[in-house]
């Protein structure tokens, strides 16, 4: 039998771990920096790209008034983060902007994921604003310093998608954060807000860039291997000269994820069998 870690132990055991990594990561960012904290209530002038994701999403058999709460969560923290000013050389956080979500600053419980199951948190459901700036920032130059994924889980069937599957983020404070780096010579901007029906954002700058982007899924399929079922796909992105239309092509990731769902909810000609090697 395999030892148990220490926060494998109890609850408490956990607890303690997790405050241990949130204290590691405040004296690590000590000699890190700078970071953007500037917020604007003025818009730069040119729009690099918006979008807005739908707050009450059926997922399953997720509990419905998590979603609710998620919409009280993300409205509490999107003033936090809008208007936020990415000068040249500073690495945006998001929990360094959004702080601690409690009880006491009216954070509600709201849907959590940890190893693969899903839970509840005060706080919960912040990675579906992760989700929002991560998607708007893949459409511009800034550097994607920090990201994490839900360990190659595809936890829901599909429900109104947006963007491809794969481009998620996971979150938790603050030892597992989002972070971008302004590498360009000019200001970045990120406004997100709540209209009660969907998450809004919009990144912008103060000059036009000279690159478009654009992301997308190919090889998107379903694999049976035994009993398990993964879902496959590769995320690329096209950068674009917006001068003379020449473009790169840039392989993002490359995902591999264990459905956690009824394999009814997929259709069949996506799902191919294992191949067998001798």
């Amino acid at each position: 039998m395999a030892r148990k870690l220490f926060c494998e132990l109890c609850p408490a055991a956990y607890r303690l771990s997790v405050e241990k990594e949130i204290l590691r990561r405040k004296l690590q960012d000590l000699a890190r920096g700078p970071f953007a904290k500037r917020q604007m209530a003025e818009p730069l002038p040119v729009l690099v790209y918006r979008h807005k994701s739908l707050i009450r999403r059926r997922l399953g058999q997720v509990d419905m008034q998590l979603q609710e709460n998620k919409a009280v969560n993300l409205a509490l923290a999107a003033p936090r983060v809008h208007g936020v000013v990415i000068a040249p050389g500073e690495t945006f956080s998001f929990w360094r902007m959004v702080g601690r979500c409690t009880a006491r600053k009216g954070y509600r419980p709201g849907m959590t994921i940890r190893n693969g199951a899903t839970g509840q948190g005060v706080g919960g459901g912040m990675c579906q604003f992760t989700n929002l700036i991560h998607w708007m920032a893949l459409h511009s130059p800034l550097t994607v310093v920090e990201h994490h994924h839900h360990d190659q889980m595809d936890l829901f069937p599909d429900f109104g998608r947006q963007v491809p599957f794969g481009v998620g983020t996971s979150i938790a404070y603050n030892y597992l954060d989002y972070r971008l780096r302004n590498d360009t010579d000019q200001l970045f901007q990120l406004r997100v807000w709540v209209d009660g029906e969907y998450l809004c954002g919009e990144l912008r700058a103060q000059r036009m860039l000279e690159h478009t982007y654009h992301i997308r899924a190919e090889d998107e399929y379903f694999v049976r291997c035994g009993e398990q079922l993964y879902r496959c796909n590769t995320i690329l992105r096209r950068t674009v000269e917006r001068d003379t239309g020449r473009y790169q092509d840039q392989v993002l990731m490359r995902n591999r994820a264990l459905v956690l769902y009824d394999a009814s909810y997929v259709d069949p000609a996506m799902i191919r069998e294992e191949e067998k090697t001798n």
